[in-house]
């Protein structure tokens, strides 16, 4: 067995085991989420990117069972490392390679988790749309969240595998991520809304399938007269897979950006999206505040974006990875900061009299 699949069997293992004890032990029986429990969480899985962090910066070399100087620089090529090895050091160089695996580990991992920020967003405006109640939010993002780790796991490697083959097109991925984040910036202030009539997967599903008319306490699937029929708590869950399809759209791509390695890209996106869920019941009661923060996504994606297009330039004059983390967070604090000092206005309603 190759250390790249050993590497997965225990990170397949420990994401397994914490979805148990998510689902089995902080969230026994239908009830929402505390905010308590919430940032528990949130701070449970933020510490373990951290820790795997501090693996990589250690022991990087493991996932790829490095030996040799030759294996080094055949890696460094192929994935396109910003990094210079010495072939009269091998230990030197593999502790440059094992921080630089890091930097890219925590720079993906701070992309993708500042990206989720806007689907939770649109997570909110699903469940309130739909009038889904508060105590079946966890149920509802548990199961999208495994949703959204197989969905990922397709997209990196054949992602991966095109980027291999076909070079340009991370061009391409630059040229869309720059008019992502263009058209996010122009759309900044619409308001955004769900038909639940239109809605594509609404619209399928009730063609294809039989639709109980009502939520029946947290089934996905119920027997009427005989026959099996979905919820709308399962119309509810598929629309949040699909809209977690578009949003890994964007947010693959970019991590590509910050690393051609696919595993590294794998493990920084998996972490994301498992502390998605707690982030989403820490912030959903507080996430209009940060209204700066769209304009900061798109800032983020734009940069992203230049930086796919203009790659090379850019390794030739210095910039690393860890300049990309820099950038990265001044663009997300400064986001945040604004969102605090000039908060949104709210609009002035006019009392109308009962008489």
């Amino acid at each position: 067995m190759s250390h790249e699949l050993i590497f997965f069997a225990f990170f397949g293992f420990f994401v397994l085991v914490m979805l148990a004890l998510d689902l089995g032990l902080f969230n026994k029986g239908d009830k929402p989420v505390s905010a308590l429990n919430a940032a528990v969480m949130t701070m449970v899985w933020v510490s373990f990117a951290l820790c795997f962090y501090a693996i990589l910066y250690v022991n990087g070399n493991f996932l790829h069972n490095i030996h040799s100087i030759d294996e080094l620089r055949v890696l460094i090529e192929k994935f396109h490392h910003p990094i210079r090895v010495s072939s009269n050091d091998f230990a030197i160089s593999l502790e440059l390679y094992n921080h630089n695996l890091a930097i890219e580990f925590i720079t993906g991992y701070l992309v993708e988790y500042a990206l989720s920020v806007d689907n939770i967003f649109v997570i909110v405006l699903i469940f309130t749309t739909f009038k889904v109640d508060k105590k079946h939010y966890h149920r509802v993002l548990f199961w999208g969240i495994i949703g959204a780790v197989l969905m990922r796991f397709l997209f990196i490697f054949i992602g991966a595998s095109l980027i291999a083959k076909f070079s340009w097109i991370l061009y391409v991925f630059g040229a869309f991520l720059i008019y992502t984040g263009a058209m996010m910036f122009i759309k900044r202030n619409d308001d955004e809304h769900i038909d639940t009539n239109k809605h594509p997967v609404v619209k399928f599903i009730s063609k294809y399938c039989k639709v109980y008319p009502d939520f029946r306490g947290n089934k996905f699937f119920l027997k009427h007269n005989g026959v099996t029929m979905l919820t709308p708590l399962f119309i509810v869950l598929l629309i949040i897979e699909f809209t977690d399809l578009i949003f890994a759209v964007d947010s693959i791509p970019a991590i590509f950006a910050v690393t051609k390695d696919p595993h590294i890209v794998f493990f920084s996106n998996i972490f994301a999206i498992m502390g998605l869920r707690s982030m989403f019941f820490l912030l959903v009661n507080v996430i209009h505040k940060f209204h700066y923060l769209k304009v900061g996504l798109a800032f983020l994606l734009v940069f992203i974006g230049i930086k796919m297009l203009i790659h090379h330039q850019l390794e030739g004059i210095g910039f690393s990875n860890v300049h990309s983390l820099v950038v990265i967070l001044f663009i997300l604090g400064i986001s945040v900061v604004f969102s605090l000092l000039f908060p949104k206005k709210q609009p002035n309603h006019v009392a109308v009299s009962d008489k």
